[in-house]
């Protein structure tokens, strides 16, 4: 299990994830049709020429879902017990076809879960950075997370 248990994080740990991920045709195209998102800026690429991008904008939706995608592994896999919500979702620059895109994260708070004595709720910044190193999206995630038997409160 890669994951930590709540009472395994500080405030201020970061993680440089190591899994990157090169945006593909195919990724955009799926996920925008899986979604029933039938933006032409996404799927059309005589319209997107016309925009002021220029070509296909991939889908943020995407982009964000991979962003979180690429922290599991490092984060909570085998310790989360839910996410309970994502804020200040913002996407500063565009992802387009071909970009290769990375993800950190940075423990920002830590909180007892008060109607569960085995369970903690971290708050993790992640952020995704392009081939550039420019951000391109970025959020506050807040998870329940199991704690180690040494570390469940009474324990």
């Amino acid at each position: 299990m890669a994951g930590r248990f709540y009472d395994q994080w500080t405030v201020g740990d970061r993680i440089v994830h190591d899994i990157r991920r090169t945006v593909t045709e195919t990724d955009n195209l799926l996920f925008s049709t899986m979604t029933h998102n039938p933006q032409p800026l996404h799927l059309d690429a005589e319209a997107a020429r016309a925009s002021e991008f220029g070509r296909i904008l991939v889908n943020g939706t995407f982009t964000f879902a991979l962003m979180v995608g690429l922290s599991v592994g490092d984060t909570t896999l085998g310790t989360l017990v839910a996410n309970l919500g994502y804020d200040r979702l913002v996407m500063p620059k565009p992802v387009f076809l071909g970009d290769t895109l990375r993800a950190e994260t940075e423990v920002q708070e830590l909180k007892d879960s008060k109607s569960r004595p085995e369970a903690g709720i971290v708050t993790f910044a992640h952020h995704m950075l392009n081939q550039r190193d420019e951000i391109v999206c970025q959020c506050l995630r807040s998870a329940l997370l199991k704690r180690t038997v040494a570390g469940q409160v009474g324990a």
